[in-house]
């Protein structure tokens, strides 16, 4: 096995149980996007049996992907980073996936700090007895991006214990929340008569579900090469994952229909939740978003080829922009950024089934990185990308472009499933007409 200076094979020794990875994915879906992301599903007119279908069929497709690469990285000991240079090329994974991450992240940053400045302001305004202005949430945006970002860069080493308590704590919120909602202004009415007129259709539930966590289901190698064995991948991906998926997003939804909103803050404050519940709101989307920031400045750092010594210039970079998009309104474009994920992200897992389960038959001696730009690999993706926008319909955001190339928008079925099954067949036929068979692996002393 060839290591390089992307991340190196794990030692036996730091192999982990099943549970202790499954904590990481449940720890990852108790947030604030999956409380807004129910709120989105609600939104779009999706009758409760609609959502429940939506969140079931959405993870379980994340979950078989993200298990495909979990195995693969459990056999290799790698990360996403490397493990992806056996189909895309070490340069090709280098900065395809440093570039999604850094995109990724750096939006999510801007959501979360968004999130995190509404529901301050929120608060001081309750107390004042006024309305938050657009001007006091920007400016509450900004400076909760800025404490975010010097903590991400400067670091803080209280911050997991933080996160130990804002986690169980945002839990308990969301149960008080539900069941205030329900029990208070006709809110059990509300549910019990919750008949949409308009549905924006399971496609587009299964879209935004499987958006929520796109990146998390391919980025599960860096977390699934400490698993012990692959039946340990399959448990921790779906007990870790669907049921704290489920629970937050069908509370957000629900809390959703009681209010009318998926913006969770307003959500929380409208409900009438105590000052305690938008504290832990603003806890659990720091210790969250300090994570984006971390991640986002590693993905820039690798992209332009800095090391590390250059790293928190980079997080400050990633962090200030996701701080200055947060400043001019990023929540609002929430559902078109989930969009632009689902569509760009999943294709990327085609490509790594493909290269390891198909042409390698899933076999450990089968995987080595290749040098430079796999071209099988990059075009497989790309177009994998593109007919995923267009199915998915990403493209419909630009409708003069639309209307200038109308076979931009053409929907159809889910165009996150669309683009991983065209980049997997692609990349399977290239292969074969190219002869690109899997390269041995090399072995170091």
């Amino acid at each position: 096995m060839r290591e390089n200076n992307s991340g190196f094979k794990i030692d036996e020794s730091q192999r982990q149980s099943w549970l202790s990875i499954a904590a990481v994915w449940a720890g990852g879906m108790i947030c604030v996007p999956c409380l807004m992301i129910g709120g989105v599903l609600a939104g779009g007119g999706l009758s409760l049996g609609q959502i429940v279908l939506s969140i079931l069929i959405g993870y379980g497709l994340i979950c078989t992907y993200m298990i495909c690469i979990g195995m693969q990285a459990c056999d290799t000991g790698l990360p996403v980073s490397v493990m992806a240079s056996g189909a895309l090329g070490e340069k090709g994974a280098r900065y395809i996936i440093s570039t999604l991450l850094a995109i990724a992240c750096v939006g999510w940053f801007g959501i979360q700090s968004a999130t995190c400045g509404s529901a301050f302001a929120s608060m001081v305004a309750n107390m004042l007895g006024t309305e938050a202005s657009p001007v006091f949430v920007s400016i509450s945006s900004i400076a909760w991006g800025v404490i975010m970002l010097l903590t991400a860069c400067v670091g803080f080493k209280g911050l997991k214990w933080l996160n130990y308590i804002a986690v169980p704590l945002l839990v308990i919120v969301c149960l008080y929340g539900l069941i205030a909602g329900i029990t208070t202004n006709d809110g059990g009415s509300a549910i019990a008569n919750y008949a949409p007129e308009n549905s924006s259709g399971m496609v587009f539930g299964i879209s935004m579900v499987v958006a929520s966590f796109a990146l998390g289901g391919v980025i599960s190698a860096d977390y699934c090469r400490f698993a012990k064995s692959r039946a340990d991948v399959v448990k921790s991906s779906l007990v870790g994952v669907i049921p704290a998926g489920l629970f937050m997003l069908l509370t957000g939804a629900l809390m959703s229909v009681v209010t009318g909103q998926y913006d969770i803050s307003a959500i929380l404050a409208s409900l009438g939740v105590p000052f305690v519940g938008l504290v832990a709101l603003v806890l659990a989307t720091w210790t969250t978003n300090v994570t984006n920031a971390y991640s986002g400045g590693l993905a820039l750092s690798n992209l332009l080829g800095f090391d590390e010594s250059k790293f928190k210039v980079t997080t400050g970079v990633a962090g200030a922009i996701g701080t200055l998009l947060a400043a001019f309104g990023l929540l609002n474009a929430f559902q078109g950024f989930l969009s632009l994920m689902s569509a760009l992200i999943p294709p990327l897992a085609g490509v790594l089934i493909a290269s390891y389960w198909i042409v390698g038959k899933g076999k450990r001696e089968n995987f080595s990185p290749r040098p430079g730009f796999s071209a099988v690999g990059v075009i497989s993706f790309a177009v994998g990308a593109v007919f995923a926008c267009i199915t998915g319909g990403t493209f419909a955001s630009f409708p003069g472009l639309v209307e200038a190339l109308p076979f931009l928008n053409w929907p159809f079925f889910v165009g996150p499933v669309n683009g991983i099954v065209v980049s997997l067949v692609l990349y399977v036929g290239l292969a074969k007409l190219t002869s690109a068979k899997p390269m041995p692996a090399k072995q170091t002393a």
